[in-house]
């Protein structure tokens, strides 16, 4: 997968199970949650590896807010921070897991 290439990381299962029903998406309120052609991308411009070592940014409130997960954790909370610290002691809790997270966000949008 094009996504594990271009990250280095262990994709988290959740990210990969929704990537299998629909490539991201974009919700009505302006979160987006990357499609797998664009995570490398987020992931180097952000620097996460070295800022966050060991989470992977999955998407973005379209105001500098960025959402991510856990790389070794498969039930991963869903983590939020301003993406001008991406320091993990600074990151907040915004949901127990991914697929609750993703429920919650309510409709979306194809991207």
């Amino acid at each position: 997968m094009r996504a594990r290439a271009e990250t280095e990381v262990n994709l988290p299962a959740q990210l990969v199970a929704l990537w299998s029903v629909r490539d991201g998406l974009l919700t009505e309120s302006g979160v987006a949650v990357y499609a797998a052609g664009d995570i490398g991308e987020r992931n180097a411009t952000y620097e996460v590896a070295q800022y966050a070592p060991g989470f992977l940014l999955v998407g973005d409130d379209s105001g500098g807010r960025g959402f991510l997960l856990r790389t070794d954790d498969s039930d991963s909370a869903v983590f939020s921070s301003g993406l001008g610290d991406l320091d993990p002691a600074d990151f907040d809790v915004v949901s127990a897991d991914f697929a609750s997270w993703i429920e919650s966000l309510g409709p979306a949008r194809s991207c």
